[in-house]
């Protein structure tokens, strides 16, 4: 309780009663509110509620608690509104007079409450012809009068509705865009629509809604949905498709029904293929619809453009490569060579190995060989700033995969492309970089828009973290044995980047790293709380003598605890961007803060990893300067799209490369502690890298090398097995 009320906390929860006056703010998705309330007999106060402001007159009845802002004061912070119409003649002409009505001013307010007092509502709900009773009101006004006031009815009835059903009315402004008139309708008799058709409502708050409105809990459509929610967190870490006892056991558990009510609509789902099942290795497999489609034509297209590539045309691929390796004057080893003969021979090649082991030569010597042949060549990577490093090391534009396929967003929850099976790419090679990072609908989505006869070429690290999305595409595609693929293992670049592709490697093997240079350091740190504060001060003095905040990158394994990626994102503000009488800030955000986009926007042409830093904010607008000088405008409503960029997780580090990158590896964080997490880690620095915590935890990093099993079929498939 004392630690509550030190933070401007008091808890006790109470009721106010009365009329809107005015709304200071309001959220553009619905989402948060803050108004002013006037109460009869206790003056005026500040609130705050989760969800659609209220109409300015309407009268609410407040559940919640008192709180101080630290910049705002003492306010009323709202858990639960109820609202209704205003009642009185003063309450309904300032309802009228805020401008929420279309077609009403202050002066028409005063006018229609003057001629028709406390009915005024009642008489625009009803009887709207005789709004013409009043000068200056013709049959257009009354029309738009009438269908605003209807609109602000609706939404009215759907927050009362959710409020009466125990759900929190944060969800009515995007229910009734989404339903309008028919959204009460929908939230009784097809609640678990919701979830699949508007943004921000997932399952388990349609769930509620559903429960809410009385539906049963072993109700069909109930655990139909549920099935598919539980498909979608599975995807969501990574698997592609789940067996049928672990489905079913997860989803009786979190709808609280029995395994066999569970086991009986699947059965159904699948008879209905509204799911799939596959039979393998003794097990029974289900899959959501996308994914079983993704694997099977990702398998399916790889197959094709590995027999049907006819689009080089050279008959001694040798000599054109000793050639090359003259007119540059470089050597390739032997499995280079060998790489770069299979691109000119095989429709699809994958190309992995670690760092400083030659790729990007090869690719070099591939484009300059095919590009000498009038060859069309396409370059692109799964993030812009993979492409970005791409296009660097070849002396050759590369986009990312999704401009490359010219992205136009999801419809029905699905990514759409312009690139696609009627309207193909028009190139005779493809050359696809840190092809670990794509998952398997992307992959689909790009073997799609291929021609047939074209030829791919897929280049990855196969020892790094898997895609975030479902799939283990690289993976996978090595493991069938059915793809041609050339593995670099020989270092050529130590002499230019010091001890860290050598430790690189070490870790790799399951040997611990040397850090007997500058250039690759360990700082112990005693607890987590020891090791964050590290991390601030050595991060500090990097920036103060001379280190650009964008090329100085702290990673970390996990989002939570003390070195996780959010409470590290607060502390780097505070030290290296703190805030100032000159630096406008909101919601969290500061003028100069580094910051990512945390999801593809197709419209803005930013995407998911993309990083820049602020150069304008105010309260209801701010723009992020992204690479190359790109502006991007952002309205409040959009904040959400963005995160603190200081600290990052490492799977979101994947395709960039910084001067330094600092890691904290502590034991609070044991459940991440991989090898190939570590791995990952390391090979995104050029110059520099600080592990900061304690030996322990660093060892049992190296030397667990257990990944955690992806459920996905894809090398199967690729071998005819299924």
């Amino acid at each position: 309780m004392e630690l509550q009320q030190n933070l401007g906390f008091h808890t006790e929860e109470e009721e106010l009663t009365g009329v809107v006056d005015h709304v200071i703010f309001s959220a553009g998705d619905g989402a948060f509110a803050v108004f002013r309330l006037r109460m009869e007999h206790a003056g005026k106060c500040t609130a705050t509620t989760k969800g659609v402001a209220p109409l300015v007159g309407q009268e609410v009845r407040l559940t919640g608690s008192w709180v101080t802002h630290p910049r705002f004061g003492r306010q009323f912070q709202a858990a639960r509104m109820r609202v209704s119409a205003p009642t009185s003649a003063g309450g309904i002409e300032r309802f009228l007079a805020s401008g929420t009505i279309d077609g009403i001013g202050p002066a028409m307010a005063r006018r229609i409450v003057e001629k028709f007092g406390a009915e005024a509502l009642l008489i625009i709900e009803r009887a709207p012809s005789r709004l013409k009773e009043i000068s200056g009101i013709g049959p257009k006004t009354v029309e738009k009068i009438t269908a605003s006031y209807m609109r602000q009815s609706e939404l009215r009835d759907i927050m009362l509705w959710l409020e009466e059903h125990g759900v929190s009315g944060t969800y009515a402004a995007r229910i009734f865009k989404a339903y309008g008139s028919l959204a009460v309708e929908v939230m009784e008799k097809a609640p678990y629509r919701l979830a699949q058709e508007i943004d921000g409502i997932g399952f388990i708050t349609a769930d509620t809604i559903a429960i809410a409105a009385g539906w049963e809990k072993n109700s069909f459509p109930r655990i139909a949905a549920g099935l598919s929610y539980e498909l979608t967190q599975i995807s969501s870490g990574g698997h592609c498709c789940i067996p049928e006892s672990m489905l079913a056991e997860q989803a009786a558990k979190r709808l609280g029904v029995t395994r066999s009510e569970v086991m009986e609509v699947l059965s159904r789902e699948v008879k209905m293929s509204r799911l799939y099942a596959v039979d393998e290795m003794g097990e029974r497999l289900i899959y959501a619809p996308q994914l079983y489609k993704a694997e099977a034509e990702t398998a399916r297209l790889l197959r094709m453009l590995q027999r049907k590539a006819d689009h080089i045309h050279i008959h001694d691929t040798t000599a054109l490569v000793t050639a090359w390796e003259a007119e540059h004057r470089v050597s390739l080893a032997a499995t280079q060579r060998e790489a770069v003969i299979a691109a000119l021979e095989h429709g699809v090649l994958v190309l992995t190995g670690g760092p400083g082991t030659g790729k990007t030569t090869v690719v070099r010597s591939m484009i300059d060989i095919l590009g000498a042949q009038g060859l069309e060549i396409l370059l692109a990577a799964p993030t812009g700033r993979a492409a970005k490093r791409l296009a660097e090391a070849t002396g050759y534009p590369a986009a990312t995969v999704h401009r490359m396929l010219e992205a136009q967003g999801r419809e029905d929850g699905e990514m759409r492309f312009a690139r696609d099976a009627e309207t193909q790419l028009e190139a005779d090679v493809i050359i696809v970089d840190e092809v670990s990072m794509m998952d398997i609908v992307l992959m689909q989505h790009l073997l799609t828009a291929v021609l047939p006869g074209a030829h791919l070429i897929l280049v990855g690290d196969v020892d790094q973290l898997p895609a975030v999305g479902p799939g283990s595409v690289l993976k996978d595609i090595l493991r069938s044995g059915v793809i041609p693929s050339v593995r670099l293992t020989e270092i050529f670049r130590q002499n230019n980047t010091g001890t860290i592709v050598l430790n690189a490697h070490a870790i790799n093997s399951g040997r611990v790293p040397s850090f007997t240079e500058a250039d690759f350091s360990f700082v112990t740190a005693v607890s987590s709380e020891d090791a964050a504060a590290q991390i601030v001060s050595i991060s500090t003095q990097l920036i103060r003598t001379g280190t650009d905040l964008m090329d100085l990158q702290v990673l970390s394994p996990m989002r939570r605890e003390a070195c996780g990626v959010d409470l590290l994102n607060r502390s780097l503000q505070a030290a290296l961007n703190p805030p100032a009488a000159d630096k406008a800030e909101a919601v969290g955000f500061r003028l100069g803060d580094k910051v990512m986009q945390t999801r593809n926007d197709y419209m803005k042409n930013v995407f998911n990893g993309d990083i820049g830093h602020i150069v304008q904010i105010d309260s209801e607008h701010l723009v992020v300067a992204f690479a190359e000088d790109v502006e991007i405008p952002y309205t409040r409503d959009e904040f959400g799209a963005l995160t603190l960029a200081y600290a990052m997780s490492v799977h979101k580090s994947q395709g960039s490369e910084y001067d330094i990158i600092i890691l904290p590896l502590v034991r609070a964080h044991h459940i991440m502690l991989q090898r190939n997490l570590l791995y990952t880690a390391v090979t995104r620095a050029k110059k520099g890298v600080i592990l900061i915590g304690d030996r322990t935890a660093l060892f049992s990093a190296v030397s667990n090398d257990r990944t955690r099993r992806r459920y996905t079929l894809l090398a199967e498939r690729l071998a005819e097995k299924i």
